[in-house]
């Protein structure tokens, strides 16, 4: 008797502590690992911000019936102000090649922005000069003599004698005066050099773009948290110019 009652408690003992047992909390996702996952998290997060924005003015991004329809100009007139905003651009940076890129702060995604970065004109700043560090270099790399030698010659052979000079040579064209003039391997060794300094110089920048890159993630993997999953592929182009990824 004793051993059966021992028994009934163990097995009431196991019963009551697998009902203590808290359900397992479900999956949070997470920041991915591969930049290119990264990017397309903050993208998504972005569409989604952009989306709604749009729909509490009673808009939503085109599709193919819509383009379609015979309001299709004024509806488009409406959402490019909506999602870019209007008036005069209040972000301006002049970058050191002499381009100056603008952005305004009103909008749909200008909205999405602050909410993934915090501060849209640090964001802006440090999205534009990391965009176009390779512009940068570029011009830099411009000015050396080995370079301008390989480039004279580069136009030397595209433009054969007597003949004007094409706005555009042809692929072929390109490709077989890139070799023959050695620029290619001029522009190879001198870049990476270039690039460098230029990256250097601009090193508050790149610090800021990936700490703002950062705030970006997480508060993407917060909204996907928070909202069910999206399929739409329909993502709206930052209007800003000069851009170049390096």
């Amino acid at each position: 008797m004793r051993f059966l009652r021992a028994v009934c408690l163990a097995v009431t003992a196991l019963v009551l502590a697998s009902c203590a047992v808290p359900p397992a909390e479900p999956r949070r996702p997470r920041i991915p690992a591969s930049e290119q996952a990264r990017d397309d998290l903050i993208k998504s997060a972005q569409r989604a911000l952009v989306t709604r924005c749009l729909a509490e003015r009673g808009l939503t991004l085109p599709t193919a019936r819509t383009t379609r329809a015979r309001d299709a100009g004024v509806h488009d007139r409406r959402l490019q102000d909506a999602l870019f905003g209007t008036g005069r651009r209040e972000l301006s940076l002049t970058l050191a090649t002499g381009y100056t890129v603008t952005a305004h702060t009103d909008g749909c995604q200008a909205a999405a922005q602050r909410v993934l970065y915090g501060d849209q004109r640090r964001w802006f700043r440090a999205q534009v000069t990391v965009d176009n560090l390779r512009a940068q270099a570029g011009a830099r790399m411009a000015t050396d003599p080995r370079f301008r030698a390989a480039l004279a010659r580069w136009n030397r052979c595209a433009t054969p004698p007597g003949a004007a000079r094409p706005e555009r040579p042809a692929p072929a064209v390109s490709t077989r005066c890139d070799r023959e003039s050695g620029l290619a391997d001029v522009r190879a060794r001198l870049e990476p050099a270039r690039l460098a300094e230029v990256r250097a110089l601009r090193r508050d920048q790149l610090t800021t773009y990936a700490q703002l890159r950062t705030r970006a993630l997480h508060r993407a993997v917060e909204l996907a948290t928070a909202r069910p999953a999206s399929h739409t592929d329909t993502h709206p182009r930052t209007r800003t110019e000069g851009h170049d990824h390096s």
